[in-house]
C-alpha cells in the first residue's frame, strides 16, 4: 500500500516533468523527455512486480534471480542518486538566480542550450511554472518510493531459496485491543506522527521560503526543531525501553554466523554513518560559530539527539536480530 501511494505521486511528478520540459523542446536534448517517460513506465512495471510476487519464496533459477534483483535493486537506488541530485541542483539555481543579475544568469542558461536563443527556453507561461513548481514538491515522494522500493527488492532477494520450517511457525493473527495488545496503539500513534511531521514540514518549507521577514523564518526554524527534537526524544525512550525489555525475556541468543544477517548489520551501520557525518559536523559548525542563540542552542540539541538515536535505535534492532523466536 505505502510503495502505491509512494508510486502514483511518482507518475505525477514524471507528467509534470514532461510537460515541464516540453514547454520549451526545442532547447533541450530529446534524452530530457524520453527520460520521465521510460521511469514512469519503469514505476508501473516494478509497481506491479512487487505487488504481484513480493510474498514469493523462489526455488528455481536461483541465480538468474538474484541477479535480476540485484539489477533492480541497483537501478532503484540509482533513480535515487538521480532525484537526490536534481532536486538540489534546482535548489541551487534558485538561490543562484536570487543572489546574481539577471543578465549574469540568463547568460549561465544560455550555456548547455542548443539554441542560441535563450528567450524561448525561459518558462514564461502560467502552465510551464505549474508544471516547474509541481514536479519540484513532488520529488520526496520519487524519492521515498525509490527507497521502499529498493527495501522491498532487498527483502525480496534475501528470501530466494529460502526454506521455511513449518513446524516452528506460528501464524500470529492481529489483536487490535487498545489494552491487551499494543499494535492498534503503535499504528495510531505513528500515523499521527507522520501526519504531524508531513505538516511540520509543509509550514516549515512555505514560511521558510516565501517569507522575507525574519522573524517569520525563525518562528519556522523554531518549531521544526522543537518538533523533531520531541520525536527524537520519544524514539529514543522508546528504543531504551525496548532493550530494557529484552534484559527480562527468557529467549536464548543466536551466536551463530549468519551471512544474511552479518550484511544486515552491515547496512544498518553503514546507513547510519551518513546520519552521524551530518550531525557531527553540524554540532562542530555550531560550536565553532558566533553569535549564538536560541536557533543554535535547538540546531545543537537536536544533532546530539540524532546520534543518541540513532546509537539506541541500532542497538535495539542487532539486539533484536540476534533473538531466537519464542
Amino acid at each position: 500500500g505505502g510503495l502505491i501511494l509512494f508510486a502514483i505521486f511518482s507518475l505525477v511528478m514524471d507528467v509534470f516533468k514532461i510537460g515541464y520540459y516540453s514547454s520549451f523542446y526545442s532547447c533541450l536534448s530529446a534524452i530530457k523527455i524520453i527520460y520521465p517517460i521510460v521511469q514512469a513506465i519503469f514505476v508501473v512495471v516494478q509497481t506491479y512486480f512487487l505487488w504481484v510476487s513480493a510474498k514469493d519464496c523462489i526455488h528455481v533459477h536461483l541465480n538468474v534471480t538474484r541477479c535480476g534483483l540485484m539489477l533492480t535493486l541497483t537501478t532503484n537506488l540509482a533513480v535515487w542518486m538521480s532525484a537526490v541530485t536534481d532536486e538540489s541542483v534546482h535548489k541551487a539555481h534558485s538561490k543562484l538566480k536570487k543572489n546574481m543579475t539577471e543578465e549574469i544568469f540568463r547568460w549561465l542558461l544560455k550555456v548547455g542550450m542548443r539554441s542560441s536563443s535563450v528567450e524561448e527556453c525561459n518558462c514564461n507561461s502560467q502552465i510551464c511554472q505549474i508544471f516547474k513548481n509541481g514536479y519540484f514538491w513532488l520529488y520526496p515522494f520519487n524519492i521515498e518510493y525509490s527507497l521502499f522500493a529498493s527495501a522491498m527488492v532487498y527483502v525480496m532477494w534475501k528470501n530466494v531459496g529460502r526454506l521455511i520450517d513449518h513446524h516452528s511457525h506460528h501464524i500470529q493473527r492481529l489483536k487490535f485491543r487498545l489494552f491487551r495488545r499494543t499494535f492498534f496503539v503503535g499504528i495510531m500513534l505513528g500515523l499521527i506522527i507522520v501526519v504531524s511531521g508531513l505538516g511540520v514540514l509543509i509550514l516549515y518549507e512555505v514560511q521558510v521560503n516565501s517569507s522575507t521577514e525574519a522573524s517569520k523564518k525563525s518562528q519556522a526554524l523554531t518549531m521544526y526543531y522543537i518538533f523533531n527534537i520531541v520525536c527524537l526524544s520519544l524514539m529514543s525512550l522508546v528504543c531504551i525501553g525496548g532493550s530494557v525489555i529484552y534484559r527480562f525475556d527468557k529467549r536464548d541468543m543466536d551466536r551463530h554466523k549468519n551471512p544474511t544477517r552479518t550484511l544486515d548489520v552491515a547496512l544498518l551501520m553503514g546507513a547510519a554513518l551518513g546520519q552521524y557525518a551530518i550531525s557531527y559536523y553540524s554540532i562542530v559548525a555550531i560550536v565553532a560559530s558566533t553569535p549564538r542563540d536560541s536557533i543554535s542552542a535547538l540546531n545543537l540539541t537536536y544533532a546530539l539527539l540524532m546520534i543518541a538515536q540513532h546509537t539506541f535505535q541500532n542497538v535495539f534492532i542487532i539486539e533484536g536480530l540476534h533473538r531466537q523466536p519464542p
